[in-house]
């Protein structure tokens, strides 16, 4: 008996995703469906990065850039939620 083929495209985000094109965990597909975050409960809109497993958010510290114009972040830690907010197409 054959088993059920898992579905190519899980309807959860990943596990760690930045909006930075230059970081290892970007990823176009995602950032496209909206990806939601919820962090100790409240849900956040200026997450630059997050990671589910590791529980942790990174955050622009206000206005400040870095001398290359790069948003300075800061990383919290606490409990992460993130869901996609748009169906996938198709």
């Amino acid at each position: 008996m054959a088993k059920p083929k898992p579905d190519s495209t899980p309807d959860s985000p990943p596990d760690r995703l930045s909006n930075d094109p230059r970081s290892p965990y970007f990823s176009t597909a995602a950032l496209e469906r909206d990806v939601g975050i919820r962090f100790k409960g409240v849900e956040k809109t200026n997450v630059e990065e997050y990671c589910i497993s590791e529980g942790w958010i990174r955050v622009a510290a206000g206005k400040a850039l870095d001398r290359y114009g790069n948003p300075l972040t800061i990383k919290l830690t606490g409990t992460v939620e993130a869901w996609f907010k748009s169906k996938p197409p198709g």
